[in-house]
């Protein structure tokens, strides 16, 4: 069995690639996919580790990794100080997973679940049903122990998948994406589950594409692009990065391309960049550069289609490093 130092996670070099998908004869062959791209991470025990990034960043493939669900091209990956690669067995036992579509045995009632994933994992009934009783009680969900799964609330059935995820006590937890879908009240309450679990001393990765879900629950984060890990730190830290004191976004009626050079000579400009009709600038001085970006944009002949202004925050970082929006 291969080991490393007890963190809860470590990656080193850290890559997969997938195939390209077919193209008609004749067609030019597609380049391969790189979903994750030589990732270097560690994450602590206890810790409350947040990947954040849009779709298709590479952050559920991360996860399919650790979880030995995705095989990595190359690179290493140790969950538990174990090896994904050369004990994933060994791996599986010391994780739950709460996957981001919750799939439970719909054949079966909430309790049921709980106790028949125990039981996959070696515990025996009595130790099953006695901890299953104890998971439903703490995630609101007593009441429901009878209740087959599609009586459940999607709130419910994601609360029932965090208790399946916890049935055989795991170090290490990991969430892709749980709040997806559910409506705000049904957020703050799964919310409010992982930070007593936090509270408890057990290590939770989780992915999310929600800046305030990141921002909110967890110790670090890893904001991911394309494959890449841009940025690692806390979230206070990251909002600190961010570049200026507020960005200035100005929508015009063209492309704002041509205007970007003259926009970053305006007085406590730190970047200005084009996104299509958007001029981005990121300043120092607020919203008193609007009338000189309206101006420079009038005369290039365009009129402002909109404005918005925004303060520092894990959104305007995330835009200055990857030049999009999350969602």
């Amino acid at each position: 069995m291969i080991r490393a130092s007890m963190s809860a996670i470590q990656t080193r070099g850290l890559r997969k690639v997938y195939d390209p998908p077919p193209t008609r004869r004749g067609a030019q062959k597609l380049p391969p996919v790189v979903a994750v791209d030589s990732l270097d991470l560690e994450i602590g025990d206890g810790e409350f580790f947040g990947l954040l990034g849009p779709n298709g960043a590479g952050k559920t493939t991360t996860i399919g990794i650790l979880t030995t669900r995705v095989w990595a091209t190359s690179g290493e990956a140790f969950v538990a100080g174990i090896s994904v690669n050369a004990d994933p067995a060994g791996v599986r036992r010391r994780i739950g997973v709460v996957p981001q579509r919750p799939n439970p045995d719909r054949s079966l009632s909430a309790f049921e679940n709980l106790v028949f994933h125990a039981t996959y994992f070696g515990i025996t009934a009595a130790q099953a049903r006695r901890r299953a009783g104890e998971l439903l009680e703490r995630l609101g969900l007593a009441e429901k122990k009878d209740a087959k799964v599609d009586q459940l609330s999607g709130g419910q059935q994601q609360r029932l998948m965090i208790g399946r995820a916890l049935s055989h006590d795991p170090q290490v937890l990991f969430l892709d994406e749980p709040t997806v879908g559910l409506d705000p009240q049904a957020r703050l309450a799964l919310w409010d589950i992982l930070r007593d679990l936090h509270r408890q001393g057990r290590t939770i990765v989780m992915t999310t594409h929600y800046m305030e879900e990141a921002d909110q629950l967890c110790d670090r984060l890893g904001i991911v692009d394309h494959g890449k890990l841009l940025a690692l730190d806390t979230p206070q830290q990251l909002k600190i990065q961010a570049p200026g004191d507020t960005i200035v976004e100005v929508t015009f009626d063209a492309p704002a391309e041509a205007l970007v050079s003259e926009a970053s000579r305006v007085e406590g400009t730190t970047k200005a960049e084009a996104r299509g009709n958007d001029l981005c600038v990121y300043s120092g001085r607020g919203g008193e550069t609007i009338p000189l970006l309206i101006a420079i944009g009038e005369g290039h002949g365009m009129s402002v289609r909109d404005i918005h202004l925004s303060r520092p925050s894990l959104e305007t970082l995330f835009i200055s490093l990857t030049g999009r929006k999350l969602e």
